[in-house]
C-alpha cells in the first residue's frame, strides 16, 4: 500500500505508457506543450469535466467521478462511470459500475488507451469494493465507442505499468530521447529534440549539418 503523500497522476499512465521522456517531461520536470492534437483532446475533455450526472432508463452516468488507489497508488479522475441497473442473484437492484474514457483520435494499435481505462476501473474495484469485468473507450474521430474486457492479462499489465511509473518518479531522472515513429506528432518534439539528443548523432556531425544546410 502507497501513503496518500505517494500518489502519482493516473493520466501518467497513458503518458509513460507511450513514452518515457514524454512522461518525465510532462511530471518530473512539470514541462506542458500544447498542439492542434493536445488542444482537441483537453476541448473535448471540458465538455465531460463537469462533474454533473445524468439518468437514461436503466443507466446513471457520472461525469468527472474522482477516483484513488493506495494499492497502486494511483489518484485521478475518470471522465464518466456508468451505473447499469441489474438484478442481483438476490432478486434485489444493483448499479454495476462501467467506466467510460474519452479520447480525441482513434483507436490505437497499443494498450495506452486500454492502461488508463482498466487503471479507473481499479480504483473503482477499491473503492467500491465491486468487481469491474468491462468499461468503453469513446474516440472522437470515429464518434464510436470501443468496449474493453478487463480481462488477467491487461490488469497484469496496467500493474506493471504502474509500477514503472512510481520507479520513474523515485528516479527522478528524464529518460535520454530515442527517434522513431512516435516523435513527428508529438507536442514536444521541439523541447526534446529527439533526432539531435538521441545518441546517434554527434554534436560535431550536426553542427556541420547545419552549416551545409541539410
Amino acid at each position: 500500500m502507497y501513503a496518500e503523500s505517494d500518489l502519482l497522476p493516473l493520466s501518467a499512465l497513458q503518458h509513460i505508457c507511450f513514452c518515457e521522456r514524454q512522461c518525465a517531461l510532462i511530471h518530473v520536470e512539470q514541462v506542458w506543450l500544447e498542439n492542434r492534437f493536445t488542444a482537441e483532446g483537453r476541448i473535448m475533455h471540458d465538455r465531460v469535466d463537469s462533474g454533473k450526472s445524468e439518468t437514461r432508463r436503466d443507466v446513471r452516468i457520472s461525469f468527472a467521478v474522482s477516483l484513488r488507489s493506495l494499492r497502486l497508488g494511483l489518484v485521478g479522475k475518470a471522465d464518466a462511470v456508468e451505473f447499469h441497473r441489474e438484478k442481483g442473484s438476490d432478486g434485489k437492484t444493483i448499479w454495476r459500475p462501467f467506466p467510460v474514457e474519452y479520447k480525441r483520435g482513434r483507436p490505437k494499435k497499443n494498450n495506452c488507451d486500454k492502461i488508463q481505462l482498466c487503471a479507473q476501473a481499479l480504483c473503482l474495484e477499491e473503492m467500491l469494493r465491486h468487481r469491474i469485468d468491462g468499461g468503453a473507450l469513446f474516440y472522437g474521430k470515429t464518434r464510436r465507442r470501443q468496449d474493453v474486457a478487463l480481462d488477467d492479462e491487461l490488469r497484469m499489465e496496467t500493474e506493471e505499468m504502474s509500477r514503472r511509473l512510481h520507479a520513474l518518479f523515485n528516479a527522478r531522472k528524464t529518460p535520454k530521447p530515442v527517434f522513431d515513429q512516435r516523435c513527428p506528432n508529438c507536442s514536444f518534439i521541439s523541447y526534446c529534440l529527439p533526432e539531435t539528443l538521441d545518441g546517434k548523432k554527434s554534436a560535431g556531425r550536426y553542427l556541420k549539418a547545419i552549416r551545409e544546410g541539410k
